[in-house]
């Protein structure tokens, strides 16, 4: 088996028995990842590469192994993290032109927790800017293509971190999930993207968009290694004043229990909504995956699905116009030559400042959040969509509420669901630039995954299958949704679903 093969779990155990020096598995990975990422047809994962760094990490970790003395979880296993979650090392530029140079005094927590462990932080990857699009077009320093098809997004605003793991550069990454950004890239490269409860991982050095929504989450090639990427990052936080106080279980312990006797609610609206012929089909042969497998579907319903697009796109960019306020050139970020004569008012710097530094997609998200909580809108729009938020959670409340519970939604009032299924994304991946000049259309893509954000609840995808375009394979993703801080029998039901499949054994051909 190459080196590149190795599932995170697979070079961990190797590393820890010896079988595999650390620094040998990081020198193959920096190998493929310069024959594969650089340059104009490269796949354009990675924003920054720490090569030096990593290989100095990889030889402590050999030399302590050596010695005899434990280096950690993931002793010597490299990893990438996203650029917009903070390292002391390197640049964090949010793949925006305004933080192009940025450079952080300290590191996020998460990263913290992973290097630790001893995991090798390989790189930075890139994401639309300020995590901001569904595609990582909107990056303002490089195009990323998906392995399956490299005239396709990877999705995004995971993008860089989800088609480095299904390129085979790194075993495991982490992103950030504010409304599908972890999920959604997965689908669309064929691995693992799982989003935690919302408090689950500290958010300290994410760098915000939308504060109630944002979590960081892992990337895999299968579910264990998710699973044990968030076990290293998960955990109270004092820093982080969303972390939730409660103790990490025990991830891995019972994640390949047999699933017999579970309920899983299907919901109606996912199975009437918009989707390609080829996902609902795949989705319909997840469901009797399950039923093989001995749990019972039950028919539920989420009546106000079809409006988390509409409360997700007011609530995110109302609170990313707060967020990104503090970016003027002159706390942070890149600052506007002075124009002619020098007389600019402090505004005018701001504004030139933030028109240069700041992409399209990111002034619309502002410009939107803005508008919804001016005065005379801020009722009509953004306490509306609050209320939806309100009434989405309800839902999932009353499917995951035991029989006789209260609450409305008809069927999925009381359904005593165990987790909810639902495709990824409606469709497979789309070709670079297809929905440039179409914001709405791009904004649907996340039909599926915003109401986990809105609700609270943790949230995985996992590889459902293929279809073929183009002469090329083009993955889909199967979504579990579960209630919050019920990790555990999430990634237990998605881990059976896996065995049962071995979709997330298929590598694209690179």
């Amino acid at each position: 088996m190459s080196f590149h093969e190795l599932t995170l779990t697979q070079a961990r155990d190797s590393i820890a028995d010896r079988r595999l020096g650390s620094e040998e598995y990081v020198r193959a990975l920096l190998d493929r990842l310069s024959a594969l990422d650089g340059g104009d047809r490269g796949l354009g994962c990675f924003l920054d590469v720490f090569a030096e760094r990593a290989l100095a990490r990889a030889r402590e970790v050999d030399t302590r192994q050596g010695l005899g003395h434990y280096a950690g979880l993931l002793a010597g296993v490299p990893v990438a993290i996203k650029d917009n979650i903070c390292t002391a090392y390197g640049r964090t530029t949010c793949a925006s032109r305004l933080l192009e140079s940025y450079e952080s005094p300290y590191s996020a927590t998460a990263v913290e927790r992973l290097e630790k462990a001893g995991a090798v932080v390989l790189g930075k990857t890139n994401l639309d800017e300020f995590a901001m699009g569904s595609s990582t077009e909107h990056s303002a320093l490089r195009v990323t293509r998906n392995p399956w098809d490299t005239q396709r997004v990877p999705g995004g605003s995971s993008g860089g971190s989800a088609a480095a793991v299904a390129a085979r550069l790194v075993p495991g990454a982490l992103g950030s999930d504010t409304g599908g950004s972890v999920r959604q890239p997965a689908a669309l490269c064929g691995i693992v993207g799982l989003k935690p409860t919302y408090g689950r991982v500290s958010r300290w050095g994410l760098v915000a968009y939308a504060s109630s929504l944002d979590q960081i989450g892992t990337l895999a090639r299968n579910v264990p290694d998710a699973a044990l990427l968030l076990q290293v990052i998960a955990g109270h936080d004092a820093l982080d004043s969303t972390s939730a106080r409660r103790d990490v279980p025990d991830l891995l312990g019972a994640i390949e229990e047999p699933i017999e006797g579970l309920r899983l609610g299907v919901p109606r609206e996912c199975l009437e909504g918009p989707n390609d012929p080829r996902v609902a089909a795949l989705f319909a042969k997840a469901i009797e995956v399950y039923r093989g497998l001995g749990a019972t579907i039950v028919d539920i319903e989420l009546p106000h699905l079809a409006h988390g697009i509409a409360a997700y796109y007011i609530i995110a960019p109302a609170e990313a116009s707060s967020n990104l306020a503090r970016f003027d050139g002159v706390r942070y970020g890149r600052r506007a030559a002075p124009s002619a004569g020098s007389g600019d008012a402090l505004s005018e710097l701001y504004a030139r400042s933030r028109a240069e530094g700041f992409g399209k997609e990111v002034q619309r998200r502002i410009l939107l959040g803005t508008y919804v909580l001016s005065s005379g809108y801020y009722d009509a729009y953004y306490l509306t969509a609050l209320k939806a938020r309100r009434l989405i959670k309800q839902d999932f409340d009353n499917a995951f509420a035991t029989s006789g519970a209260s609450g409305r939604g008809g069927a999925s009032a009381g359904a005593g669901v165990h987790a909810v299924l639902m495709p990824s994304v409606a469709n497979p991946a789309f070709k670079i630039g297809q929905m440039s000049n179409d914001p709405l259309a791009m904004y649907l893509e996340d039909l599926y995954t915003v109401t986990a954000n809105l609700a609270g609840i943790p949230a995985i995808s996992v590889p459902a299958g293929f279809v073929s375009e183009g002469g090329h394979a083009l993955p889909v993703g199967l979504q579990l949704l579960a209630p919050a801080y019920e990790e555990t029998r999430l990634l237990r039901i998605a881990r059976m679903y896996e065995l049962q499949t071995k979709f997330a054994e298929v590598a694209p051909a690179l």
